[in-house]
C-alpha cells in the first residue's frame, strides 16, 4: 500500500511538474528573441542626402523582415563621429549606425585621436549599395563638360569652389581626387551635409560640386543643376548622353561612394547574422530596387565578413589618396 501511494504521489508531483516544463522552450524563445522591440539606425549626416534615400529605403524593408520597427535617426556632426561614437557606445542591442566610406574608410586617416576604436567598435553587418558620383556645376557656369570645366579652372587658378557634404566626405573625397588628376586649383567649401550643400549650388553660391546620384538626379533632370561627368568606369542608363571622367581625358578613373549597415562589436553574432542575412534581402526587395533604380544607385546586400573585407581594401585605397590631399579634419 505505501509503495501504490508512494507511487501515486509521484505521478501527481510528475503530472504537476510536466506542464511548467512544457513552457521552458517557449520561455527560453521569447527570452533570446531578437529584436524585441523598435530598432533605432542613426545616420551619421543631415536628412537630404543619399544617405537619407538608402537609409530609408533599407528601413522600411527591414520592419517587415525583422517584425519590428526600424526608424532613422539622423545625428551630423563632427563628420560623423557624433554618430559614430554614440552608437559604438550603445549596449541596447536595438541600435545600428549607417556606415560611410566617410565614417569608415577615411575618418580613421584624417584624425588623430577619434573618440572610439574604428576596427573593435563596431561589427560590420553588410553592403548596403554602393553610389555613383556625380560631377555636377551650377547651371550658369560657362562649361558644358568636364573637358571646358578642367579648361576653366586652369584658366583662373583658386578662382573656382566646390561644396561638400563636409570634410572628409565622400563629394570632398571625389573632387580631391578629380583635382589631382587633373591637376586643377579649386577651392574646397564644405558644407554641413548635402541638403545645404545643393541649396547653395543650385543658388548659384558655389561652382561645382560631387554629389551621390540619388541625391542630385532630380535636380539634373529638371535642370537646376549641369552633370558634366559620372564616377563610374561606364555611362549611367539614367544619363546616357553623360560621359564619364575617363572617357574625357582620365583612364581609369573611378569613384563610387558606399553605405553599409553596422552594430556596435557587443551585439551577439547571432543576432549579427540574422540583421546581414535580413539587410541583404531589403536591399533587394521590389520597392527598393525601383527606388535604386529610379535614383542610380546599386544595391549590394552581402555577409559581415565581405563587408569586412571591402572595409579593408577601401582603407587600403584611400589612404594615399588622403595623404597627397593633405585632408584634415575641421
Amino acid at each position: 500500500m505505501n509503495t501504490f501511494r508512494l507511487t501515486r504521489r509521484s505521478a501527481l508531483h510528475l503530472g504537476a511538474a510536466l506542464p511548467a516544463a512544457a513552457l521552458l522552450p517557449m520561455v527560453a524563445r521569447a527570452q533570446t528573441a531578437w529584436p524585441s522591440r523598435s530598432v533605432r539606425l542613426v545616420v551619421p549626416f543631415a536628412p537630404g542626402g543619399s544617405s537619407e534615400i538608402v537609409a530609408r529605403a533599407t528601413a522600411a524593408e527591414l520592419t517587415t523582415l525583422l517584425g519590428q520597427s526600424v526608424y532613422v535617426d539622423n545625428k551630423p556632426g563632427g563628420a560623423g563621429n557624433v554618430a559614430m561614437s554614440e552608437v559604438a557606445r550603445a549596449d541596447d542591442q536595438h541600435t545600428l549606425v549607417l556606415g560611410h566610406i566617410g565614417t569608415i574608410a577615411v575618418n580613421p586617416f584624417i584624425f588623430p585621436k577619434l573618440p572610439y576604436d574604428p576596427d573593435k567598435a563596431f561589427r560590420p553587418i553588410s553592403l548596403l549599395s554602393k553610389v555613383p558620383s556625380l560631377y555636377v556645376v551650377r547651371p550658369d557656369l560657362p562649361a558644358k563638360n568636364l573637358k571646358e570645366f578642367v579648361a576653366l579652372a586652369r584658366s583662373k587658378p583658386g578662382a573656382l569652389n566646390y561644396g561638400s557634404a563636409g570634410n572628409g566626405s565622400a563629394g570632398h573625397l571625389a573632387f580631391e581626387y578629380l583635382k589631382m588628376v587633373s591637376d586643377t586649383d579649386i577651392l574646397h567649401v564644405a558644407y554641413r551635409g548635402t541638403g545645404p550643400q545643393l541649396t547653395d549650388l543650385m543658388g548659384g553660391r558655389v561652382d561645382a560640386a560631387a554629389v551621390g546620384a540619388p541625391a542630385v538626379m532630380a535636380f539634373i533632370k529638371s535642370g537646376k543643376v549641369r552633370c558634366i561627368a559620372t564616377g563610374t568606369s561606364q555611362r549611367l542608363a539614367q544619363l546616357p548622353d553623360v560621359p564619364t571622367v575617363a572617357e574625357q581625358g582620365y583612364p581609369g578613373f573611378e569613384m563610387t561612394q558606399w553605405y553599409g549597415l553596422l552594430a556596435p562589436a557587443s551585439l551577439p553574432q547571432a543576432n549579427a547574422d540574422k540583421l546581414s542575412a535580413a539587410a541583404a534581402r531589403a536591399v533587394k526587395a521590389p520597392a527598393a530596387l525601383n527606388l535604386f533604380e529610379s535614383e542610380a544607385a546599386i544595391p549590394v546586400g552581402s555577409t559581415g565578413a565581405e563587408f569586412q573585407s571591402f572595409i579593408e581594401s577601401e582603407k587600403q585605397r584611400w589612404k594615399p589618396v588622403i595623404a597627397r590631399a593633405k585632408i584634415k579634419p575641421d
